[in-house]
């Protein structure tokens, strides 16, 4: 750990003196990069800077224990001093998780009813309405890509883009499968019912992320359906792309223009097609361990939301919280924390795991 904490105070300073150069700073690209690249890399290299001083001056003052009228006085500067080295020490392991690069992306957020029927179709509408009223708390913007109603109120599937900061950071942890218990309003008996819905979050693919070949794409159009305006059942606006390499099918039709319909079809397609490819990358660097998100197999069931008992549990944590109701309007704060501070743990595990004895102490 420590070499290759060396290593990148190197690389800050040669890239401190770089930015000096008025031929880098001409070079706007370039400057920007490196200017980029020292902001990522600052707090790294200052607290290691810290944590080096602070060995430097536990070293001096363990000189001073030799001395009966300095031991007693150095005995409680050490005990201080000490306290901060493992604290910048903890602070550095934390600062050396790789970063999720698509952290600061926006997603693409796919949520689909799965088992119960139509309770199954109100349990999707209840987590779209969550993650939209949190995504209102946030500032962030949310766009429908396409819905599919059940009626009643349900929604056999919705697609939608969120935009703002740092949305795939805090939405990631929640793909998979949720399981909804609760009784259903046409339910005599009382008897608890137990549906499920599939949510899965994608950070938006931009081109520069995923290059897809025309070639490898086969786009049908046809006549919409379902409410719209006279137009909707007589025009060829909606789309349906196949990504024939993998077989992805995306379809559009709530727009009236084929043209948009497309648009948002393709952005979608990217976005899916750039998660298949990180799962793919995921499973090849770690096939047995759980990473975020488990493999990335949308069955498997990460949240119980216990309507009698006012209760949602995440099960890969384990955490519990007796606020459903508030959650489901949108204050999902605790439970996006709990699970992002549990993953964060475990990739500080890995990095305490794999890091070398420290030789100074």
């Amino acid at each position: 750990m420590f070499d290759k904490l060396a290593s990148v105070e190197a690389k800050y300073e040669q890239l401190m003196a770089e930015v000096a150069d008025p031929a880098v700073q001409a070079d706007t690209a370039k400057f920007r990069t490196h200017s980029k690249m020292l902001a990522e890399m600052q707090p790294l290299v200052e607290h290691f800077r810290a944590y080096k001083d602070m060995v430097a001056r536990i070293t001096t003052t363990e000189e001073l224990l030799t001395d009966p009228d300095m031991r007693e006085l150095a005995q409680e500067e050490l005990k201080a001093l000490e306290a901060r080295r493992d604290a910048l020490l903890a602070e550095i392991r934390v600062l050396l998780v790789p970063k999720d690069p698509n952290d600061e992306k926006n997603v693409v957020l796919e949520i689909r009813a799965g088992a119960g029927g139509d309770e199954a179709a109100l349990f999707a509408a209840d987590l779209f309405r969550m993650y939209s009223r949190y995504a209102e708390r946030q500032r962030w913007r949310v766009e429908v890509l396409n819905i599919s109603d059940s009626g009643g109120g349900g929604i056999k599937e919705v697609t939608a883009l969120i935009e703002g900061r740092g949305v795939y950071s805090r939405l990631k942890y929640d793909s998979g499968v949720h399981r909804v218990q609760r009784v259903p309003a046409t339910e005599a008996s009382g008897r608890i019912h137990t549906s499920t819905a599939t949510v899965a979050v994608l950070p938006e693919a931009e081109e520069v992320d995923i290059q897809i070949d025309a070639k490898d794409l086969r786009i049908d159009t046809f006549c919409s359906s379902g409410p719209g305006g006279q137009s909707v059942n007589t025009t060829y606006s909606a789309v349906r792309i196949t990504h024939i390499p993998t077989g992805v099918v995306v379809s559009q039709q709530d727009e009236k223009s084929q043209v948009k319909n497309r648009a948002k079809a393709m952005k979608v397609l990217r976005s899916r097609l750039y998660e298949m490819e990180m799962r793919r990358q995921q499973e090849a660097i770690a096939k047995d361990r759980r990473t975020q998100v488990g493999t990335g197999d949308r069955s498997e069931k990460i949240r119980t939301y216990n309507f009698r008992e006012n209760r949602i549990t995440d099960h890969r944590i384990p955490f519990t919280m007796h606020q459903l109701t508030l959650a489901l309007d949108g204050d999902l704060g605790e439970l996006i924390d709990a699970a992002a501070a549990h993953f964060t743990a475990e990739k500080l595990k890995e990095v305490t795991d794999t890091a070398e004895a420290d030789p100074v102490r």
